[in-house]
């Protein structure tokens, strides 16, 4: 009786082949029978009406904070209502102007001939692309997280240890040529945040650690060895602030124009950072096995993949890629290291990963809009005195309704989307 072969029920059959059905039928994404544009259309088209959304909301909050429009109201309705427009209507197109120029301003420049004035003229859109470069690379540092199952809020933390190693590289290697000094120093960046995101990343492989935990409180590691070596070890000399010495100039990211546009080669980095993550993710058998872990571990253990590499994969490339964002800001803007020079681009960053979907093109495009969004700000507040913390409250409201999409579409009506490929946090929220 022993050695009479049982068979195996259908169910357990499914069972031992999950990894195989998994595989056919959820990592292959959206229904390729639709055209790629509907497809690109569907996907977008939440994340734009949220971004709508937000600025709507945004504008009712500019209304309701703003003295003129009481007093306007206290005349008479109608002047309430024209007071309330010309309000958000000055306040948004401060905004944009701050945030992409003016382009009458350009074409004048342009016809001028004035390099100076050309300059001049396209600073705010050139500015808001130095502001997006940093979101660029934390946006994908998450995005490479989410898709791979782990959540990594350590971004901020993986940005100072990348800015701290950036900084070293940059200011006490001295005597090496631009085209040896500047890699090295990008690379350290890269280097310092994949260690912070490994320790996290290796506890939950081989402990069960919760990363979530792991990576807040790396955070605050990071943010006290940072605040101790720009007090001591990393200090420039004679100098009674903690700051670190200026990095060498073989070290410094090159500009493209003259005074006072700041865009530098970072941006151009960032982009290329896009395309290989993209590529990565996308055409490579790496990236397609941390896809898997990401979406659906016990599926990804069926079909043979290593779950625990691809957890400390995943957070190597995620913290990696936030180090960037640290060594970017070293190098192109700052050109030495501050106390608490980063602003919040890794807590950003994570609105900036959901808002794209995941997908480095996405999250090039939400960047790009963030950039702009800060950059606008600081115009917005100086013409109409409104406060910088409404372009928090846009992005909060954004993010509410990018993380709710049902809601959007229970607003302006939309249908359910076709079946595609998720981003199923399963071994990052408790998943074995």
């Amino acid at each position: 009786m022993s050695d009479q072969k049982v068979p195996e029920p259908k169910e357990a059959a499914n069972k031992k082949d999950a990894g195989k059905i998994f595989l056919e039928e959820v990592m292959a994404g959206p229904p390729h029978h639709l055209p790629r544009w509907r497809r690109v259309l569907q996907s977008a088209l939440v994340p734009f009406l949220a971004i709508i959304t937000g600025l709507v909301l945004g504008g009712v909050v500019i209304i309701l904070t703003s003295t003129e429009v009481y007093a306007a109201f206290g005349v008479s309705f109608m002047e309430g209502i024209k007071a309330a427009w010309q309000v958000v209507a000055t306040s948004y197109g401060a905004l944009f102007d701050g945030a992409f120029g003016k382009p009458a301003d350009i074409l004048t420049a342009i016809r001028s001939g004035n390099p100076q004035d050309f300059y001049v003229a396209i600073y705010p859109f050139t500015d808001g692309l130095v502001a997006a470069t940093p979101y660029i690379f934390a946006g994908l540092a998450l995005a490479v997280g989410f898709r791979s199952g782990v959540f990594n809020i350590g971004a901020e933390g993986q940005i100072f240890l990348g800015a701290v190693f950036a900084a070293y590289v940059g200011y006490s290697f001295t005597g090496l040529p631009t085209i040896i000094h500047l890699p090295l120093a990008l690379l350290a960046g890269a280097a310092g945040g994949a260690l912070w995101g490994f320790i996290p990343g290796w506890l939950k492989a081989k402990t069960g650690g919760h990363e979530v935990i792991n990576t807040i409180m790396m955070n605050y590691i990071a943010f006290r060895l940072s605040d101790w070596l720009l007090t001591g070890p990393m200090k420039r000399p004679n100098s009674f602030n903690p700051i670190t010495p200026n990095v060498q100039d073989s070290a410094i990211l090159p500009k493209f124009f003259g005074e006072p546009v700041r865009l530098h080669w970072g941006f151009v980095l960032a982009l290329l950072t896009v395309w290989l993550v993209n590529w990565f993710l996308f055409k490579t058998k790496f990236g397609f096995e941390l896809r898997t872990v990401g979406a659906n571990s016990r599926a990804a253990k069926y079909a043979g993949m290593s779950v625990a590499m691809g957890i400390i994969l995943a957070m190597v490339l995620s913290g990696g890629l936030a180090g960037l964002a640290g060594a970017n800001e070293v190098l192109g803007v700052n050109h030495n290291l501050a106390m608490a020079f980063s602003s919040g681009y890794g807590f950003d960053a994570i609105a900036i990963a959901l808002l794209g979907n995941n997908q480095p093109l996405g999250v090039l495009l939400s960047a790009l809009m963030f950039g702009f969004l800060r950059s606008g700000a600081t115009n917005m507040m100086l013409k109409t005195g409104i406060p910088i913390d409404i372009i928090s409250v846009v992005q909060a409201f954004v993010l509410v309704f990018v993380a709710a999409p049902a809601t959007i579409r229970t607003i302006y009506r939309l249908k359910q989307p076709a079946k595609e490929e998720g981003v199923v946090l399963a071994s990052g929220w408790g998943g074995k």
